[in-house]
């Protein structure tokens, strides 16, 4: 269990220090989270920094770079 503490940034073993490591596993996990289209209530998939296409709907736009809302 090497990655239990930082999760996905596991991956990057002993380098860059645990700080580092954790933020960006949080970061990844928000990303990964299904985000909801605020059109139609879809489901949306982040196509590059910032643009986000709806899966039902398929229109693209803007938001923010790696999630569309801030996690509470």
């Amino acid at each position: 269990m090497r990655t239990k503490k930082v999760k996905s940034a596991g991956r990057f073993g002993a380098r860059y220090g645990k700080r580092v490591r954790t933020k960006t596993a949080q970061v990844e996990s928000t990303q990964k989270k299904k985000q909801e289209c605020p059109f139609c209530k879809g489901t949306v998939k982040r196509v590059n920094t910032g643009i986000w296409e709806c899966k039902k709907c398929n229109k693209k736009f803007a938001g923010h770079a790696y999630y569309l809302k801030k996690e509470e």
